[in-house]
């Protein structure tokens, strides 16, 4: 049965977080999106923002009415605007996630805006709609100046997923960890890290580290600086290397892995399940009892319609059980003495053919 192993997350992350964090946050930029430092993130509500946004939906349903209740012709660039917001509303129905419907609702109250402040200035009812609009801008202003802002501190991209492991699996710390620490964390692995109201974090959304506990003869003779392949949980496979070795009492080691690609895919979990592959041939895979040997070259023993041939073959790579094979070049043949027509006429191994495991042949 294969082991499944497991593997804990670690990034070069910032967490960004105020002096009013009781208060919860209001998304500046959403989760996942590219900000560089000093950009704004996110803000933390006041005590009566609540009631403030009441007023202004108010005011937004009477700007509507007085607008609906027009009877000027319409110039142009309102009816652009009308048809930006009709299609921002059809887009509307077809959001599930928060984030993005709240962006939408910005946009249409952004464009409702615009026609108010035209419609405002062509109509007899001018001076009261854009009286609604100066007072809706007071609240909006409002908000703005009594929040607490908080910006980004590094740049990367944003997420609000903090797990208060930040400063602990830190790639800073590499000589901390161990089997020991690791287990100690009592994380479910595939568990989606929860979405902070308090603070948010900023990540280098170009590299992030994998550490596990690894116990095979393979990961014991690994180096620093190898390069291998990663399978994630999510089918990826990314090149990797290997960025830190320790090996653990109980003779198993803590490796540590470096990968540049598909970042941003683990930046909702912090324990995943994964796959090394330490190397990859391709070829056909055979038992290595099937190998036979005669003046220092490889062959396997095919048996087909009952007639029995050895066929020269190349050992690519082989573990305690089973070996990769493949065909020699010509040219490697061609200097151990075989001629154009031997070569010709060799036979060859197929997917499909019967191989003798420990064949007695001469």
């Amino acid at each position: 049965m294969k082991k499944v192993q497991f593997g804990y997350v670690i990034r070069d992350e910032k967490v960004a977080v105020g002096k009013n964090y009781n208060n919860g946050i209001v998304r500046i930029k959403v989760e996942g999106e590219k900000v560089a430092k000093g950009d704004q993130i996110f803000r933390y509500q006041i005590s009566n923002e609540e009631e403030i946004n009441t007023k202004i939906e108010e005011l937004n349903n009477k700007i509507q009415e007085a607008l609906l209740g027009k009877t000027d012709i319409l110039p142009n660039d309102v009816k652009a605007i009308d048809s930006q917001i009709e299609s921002k509303i059809d887009g509307l129905k077809s959001k599930n996630d928060i984030q993005e419907i709240s962006e939408y609702k910005k946009d249409i109250n952004t464009y409702i805006t615009k026609k108010s402040k035209i419609s405002g200035e062509l109509s007899q009812a001018g001076s009261y709609i854009n009286g609604l609009i100066k007072e809706r801008e007071n609240y909006q202003n409002s908000l703005k100046q009594n929040s607490e802002y908080v910006v980004a501190p590094i740049s990367g991209v944003v997420s609000y997923r903090v797990d208060n492991l930040e400063d602990t699996l830190t790639p800073n710390n590499f000589e901390n960890l161990n089997k020991a620490t690791l287990e100690e964390l009592n994380l479910e692995t595939g568990q989606i890290v929860t979405t902070s109201n308090e603070k948010g974090k900023v990540i280098n959304n170009y590299e992030c580290y994998i550490a596990t506990i690894l116990d095979s003869d393979i990961a014991k003779e690994a180096t620093i600086n190898q390069r291998v392949t990663l399978r994630l949980s999510t089918q990826d496979e990314v090149s990797a290397t290997i960025s830190h070795i320790q090996k653990q009492d109980d003779k198993s080691v803590l490796i540590v892995f470096k990968i540049g690609e598909c970042v941003e895919k683990l930046i909702d979990y912090r324990k995943i399940t994964f796959d090394v592959i330490w190397w990859r041939y391709e070829g056909l895979k055979v038992p290595k009892s099937a190998i036979t040997y005669d003046n220092g070259l490889s062959y396997v023993v095919r048996n087909r319609a009952g007639y029995q041939d050895k066929i020269l073959i190349e050992v690519l790579k082989e573990n305690d059980n089973y070996c990769i094979i493949g065909t020699y070049d010509n040219d490697y043949l061609k200097s151990l003495g075989y001629s154009t027509n031997d070569i010709l006429s060799m036979k060859k191994i197929s997917i499909y053919d019967e191989i003798l495991v420990n064949p007695n042949i001469q």
